[in-house]
């Protein structure tokens, strides 16, 4: 008995009409019925094997090419790195040494009023994914988290640099990247935790985070951190003694962002306690919330960039000049588009683009930082 499931995709009509024969004179030739040929273009009739065997003789070509059994394909095993924001199965997905690792294309991803293309569709169990690209193209795919808005642009120019290449980019705190790429679900992390004192702290995050395991850290961008606030800065907001005014209110960051860290080293050296500030517990989860708080007048002041201020319309208040470096395991260095990825930030297209981004130097972009763990 034949699966329900199982379709019969019939090209009957595209081979018959590219030989310019008529249902009628197929019909005829065959030994059936006009209605037959009908039906069977249509998908009400799927022939016999004798009937079949005529058709291909008269069409001069195989049976298979008339009619295909369209089989339901299996899905394959998938890790699904995060369920918040999966509403129509849409998933980008990359391989991490042999297992396929998949993030739902949810709101962080759209730009515009555009759609991201989806690399596959998960299941409604999370368990298997049906991919919508070849395994060939999926090698060339890789997964950067992080929360660096100029890592769009890297992206861009690994593309620009070699058209099959493609790097993910999902927004994630320094914490989350970190943490991803200790469980196996990124190919790279960004982190840009600010230095207070003489240690480096993105070196420290990635050693407590990514014990037993051998990492190269690269230099991405230095960046300007600070406060964003209304054109003007009309409440006139510049210490953190500001942010504790009654007629403050303040958008802050998650646990675990970088930026979150920074104004707490902010409030703490001025002797500021995190309960005088309206708005310390209001989060929001990326910079371009926190400026669009600020821009529709929900808010006074956000964590964010100096770039992210600009392209908002906002002004900036200053904090702290911090390094953004690329965490990458030692073991996947020899992929492709990693190497590509190393190749680009030497390049003096990527530096200068990187440069011209308010509050933004590329001098140190490309840099090796440090090698942190053991092989």
């Amino acid at each position: 008995m034949e699966d329900a499931k199982d379709q019969v995709i019939c090209n009957l009509k595209s081979i018959r009409v590219r030989k310019k024969l008529s249902q009628s004179e197929l019909a005829e030739r065959v030994g059936i019925k006009r209605q037959a040929i009908y039906d069977m273009e249509s998908g009400r009739y799927t022939p016999n094997t004798l009937i079949a065997l005529r058709l291909a003789k008269e069409l001069d070509c195989r049976v298979e090419d008339l009619f295909i059994l369209d089989v339901p394909e299996a899905g394959q095993p998938v890790i699904l790195a995060e369920k918040a924001g999966l509403t129509d199965g849409r998933v980008s997905v990359v391989r991490i040494r042999n297992r396929l690792i998949a993030h739902p294309i949810d709101g962080k991803w759209l730009h515009g009023s555009g759609f991201q293309a989806a690399d596959g569709m998960i299941s409604k169990d999370g368990a298997t994914v049906q991919l919508l690209q070849t395994e060939e193209s999926l090698k060339k795919n890789i997964l950067l988290l992080g929360c660096d808005p100029a890592f769009a642009l890297l992206s861009s120019h690994v593309s620009r640099h070699s058209s099959d290449t493609r790097v993910h980019c999902r927004f994630a705190s320094s914490h989350a990247a970190v943490k991803a790429l200790a469980a196996g679900q990124a190919h790279a992390a960004g982190t840009h935790m600010h230095n207070s004192d003489a240690a480096e702290s993105n070196i420290t995050l990635v050693e407590k985070m990514l014990t037993g395991t051998k990492v190269m850290v690269f230099a991405f961008s230095m960046f300007e951190e600070g406060l964003m606030v209304a054109p003007g800065n009309p409440f006139n907001i510049r210490t953190a003694n500001d942010l504790a005014r009654s007629d403050i209110r303040l958008v802050n960051r998650e646990t675990g962002a970088a930026l979150r860290v920074l104004l707490d080293d902010f409030l703490a050296r001025a002797g500021v306690p995190t309960d005088a500030v309206s708005g310390y517990d209001n989060l929001v989860s990326s910079h371009s919330q926190g400026a669009q708080m600020v821009a529709y007048k929900l808010a006074d002041a956000a964590l964010g960039l100096r770039a992210v201020a600009v392209a908002h319309g906002l002004d900036f208040v200053p904090i702290q000049a911090v390094r953004c470096d690329l965490v990458i395991p030692y073991d996947l260095l020899d992929l492709s588009a990693i190497k590509i990825l190393l190749d680009v930030l030497q390049t003096q297209a990527m530096r200068k683009e990187l440069s011209s981004l308010p509050g933004y130097d590329a001098s140190c972009t490309g840099k090796l930082i440090g090698e942190v763990g053991r092989g």
